[in-house]
C-alpha cells in the first residue's frame, strides 16, 4: 500500500528549509488543519531534528501567514482566507508585470537565449508530468524574469512576496492538465520578451499570475472545503 504523503516528505536529518517546505505543503493541501497546534517537542520528534530549527521554521512559517505565534503559547495553522490569497496574488501580478516588461526592455542578448532555451527544455518535464521537478524549473524561470528586470530594488519585493506565496504556487502543479497550462503561459511571456515588445511581455506575465492565483484557490479550497 502505497504510504501517505505526509510520510514521504518527513525523513530524519532535514533542513530548516525542507521542514518549511514540509509543514507549509500540509497546511496548504489541509493536513494539517487551521487551529491545529504545532507543538515544537511534537515536530522535533517527527522531523528527527532539535527544536532550534523548529523554531526557526515555525519563525518563516509565521512570516508567510500561515502560523500564528502568541508569546508562551503553541503556534497554531492559520486559516487563510481566500481575500488575503487574492490580495497577495494581486501584488504578485503588478509586480511580475514589471520585471516582464523591464525584461523585454533590457534584457541582454545572452540572457534571452537563456530564457528561451531553459523554458524549451522544460517541455520534458511537462510530458513526463514530473510536478515537483516542474516546480524546481518554475523557480528558476521566474527568477531570470526578475534579473533581467535589472533593478535590485524591484528583485527584492518581487522575491519577498514570492517566498510567502511559494506553498500555494507548488500546489497548483497538481492539478490535472496544469503543467501544460503552465508552459503555454511561459511561452507567451517568452515570445514577447524576444520579439522586445514590452507591453506584450508584461501583460502576458499579469495574465500568467492571475491564471496561477486561480488554480492555487481551487486547489486550496478543495481540500479545505
Amino acid at each position: 500500500m502505497k504510504q501517505p504523503r505526509r510520510r514521504e516528505i518527513i525523513r530524519a536529518g532535514t533542513t530548516v528549509d525542507e521542514m518549511v517546505r514540509a509543514v507549509a505543503d500540509m497546511i496548504v493541501t489541509g493536513e494539517m488543519r487551521p487551529g491545529e497546534k504545532l507543538d515544537e517537542f511534537s515536530l522535533a520528534g517527527r522531523f528527527d531534528v532539535s527544536r532550534t530549527p523548529v523554531r526557526e521554521a515555525l519563525r518563516q512559517l509565521c512570516a508567510m501567514g500561515l502560523v500564528d505565534r502568541q508569546p508562551n503559547r503553541s503556534a497554531v495553522v492559520m486559516n487563510v482566507t481566500g481575500e488575503y490569497l487574492a490580495s497577495m496574488f494581486e501584488a504578485m501580478a503588478e509586480l511580475e508585470r514589471i520585471c516582464a516588461r523591464l525584461s523585454a526592455e533590457r534584457m541582454t542578448v545572452d540572457e534571452r537565449r537563456a530564457l528561451e532555451k531553459m523554458h524549451g527544455d522544460s517541455i520534458r518535464l511537462v510530458h513526463a508530468g514530473a510536478d515537483e521537478d516542474y516546480a524546481a524549473h518554475n523557480l528558476e524561470f521566474h527568477t531570470m524574469l526578475y534579473r533581467g528586470a535589472h533593478n535590485d530594488h524591484i528583485f527584492e519585493m518581487v522575491t519577498q512576496t514570492r517566498a510567502r506565496l511559494a506553498p500555494f504556487r507548488r500546489a497548483q502543479f497538481r492539478l490535472p492538465g496544469r503543467l501544460a497550462k503552465s508552459y503555454q503561459e511561459h511561452q507567451s511571456i517568452v515570445t514577447a520578451i524576444l520579439r522586445a515588445d514590452a507591453e506584450e511581455a508584461a501583460k502576458a506575465a499579469y495574465w500568467h499570475v492571475s491564471n496561477v492565483s486561480d488554480a492555487s484557490t481551487v486547489f486550496v479550497s478543495r481540500n479545505k472545503g
